[in-house]
């Protein structure tokens, strides 16, 4: 099974005891694989490698989908990645063909995706999507200020089931689990999923009507222990 979960908010959020309940239970159960699906880029996931309390992921998809790599040797996984890179126009090509928007850069490290702190009245500007149409890319807006382009077809629910295919998963032996409008990719029925409390209340309204989506009470780890019981996950053997 492989539970594929997002990070900040998700992962890394919930009450500490959740959280150790949560990741002990991963460590006590050597069937769960673990990927980290997140839009960090791979750079900034690296300090959490080096955190021994966390469980380490066997797959990171980062970038909003954008980067696949093998959590112990952070090598890439070939050919899904080779197949994102071909679709990706590069970041010149998308930075001068936005400039007259004014955008601001977000300062983080950015592959194979351009993103930019954006209002929402800028949003919904519709020559913006034009622009990324003309480009061959996706437009993903999420909490009200985060815009990303995106190569075209590419979120992270289409990296992750590219991912389980690549891996010969059924779907049903994958659990999801976010917080914000960026997971409603791998949040859209196609995989058992659980939106953490105090989630987004975009993806809560965008996901009501799944009914492979759990709508867990508690923050963070703890809405994932929620759905390992919702789901039956663990089957009888319980949470550590």
């Amino acid at each position: 099974m492989l539970l594929a979960t997002d990070l900040d908010g998700t992962f890394l959020g919930g009450d500490p005891k959740d959280r150790l309940s949560l990741y002990q239970t991963i460590a006590a159960h050597p069937e769960i694989r673990l990927a980290y699906v997140t839009g960090r880029s791979l750079e900034s996931v690296l300090p959490l490698l080096a955190d021994p309390t966390l469980p380490q992921p066997d797959f990171i998809i980062s970038d909003v989908g954008a980067s696949l790599v093998h959590g112990e040797t952070l090598q890439p996984i070939q050919p899904l990645q080779s197949a994102v890179d071909a679709l990706w126009p590069g970041d010149s090509q998308v930075a001068s063909a936005i400039e007259r928007f004014a955008l601001e850069r977000q300062d983080v490290p950015q592959v194979r995706r351009c993103s930019y702190f954006c209002s929402p009245e800028q949003a919904a500007n519709p020559q913006l999507l034009e622009i990324a149409e003309s480009l061959g890319c996706d437009l993903l807006y999420s909490a009200d200020r985060y815009l990303d382009f995106l190569p075209k077809g590419v979120n992270k629910g289409s990296s992750l089931q590219a991912l389980v295919d690549w891996l010969e998963l059924d779907n049903d032996q994958v659990l999801t689990a976010g917080d914000t409008l960026n997971d409603l990719s791998m949040l859209s029925g196609q995989f058992k999923g659980v939106c953490v409390g105090e989630s987004e209340d975009g993806l809560l309204q965008a996901t009501r009507q799944y009914s492979r989506v759990f709508h867990a009470e508690r923050a963070g780890c703890g809405g994932i222990l929620e759905a390992f019981v919702h789901f039956g996950f663990l089957g009888k053997q319980g949470i550590a």
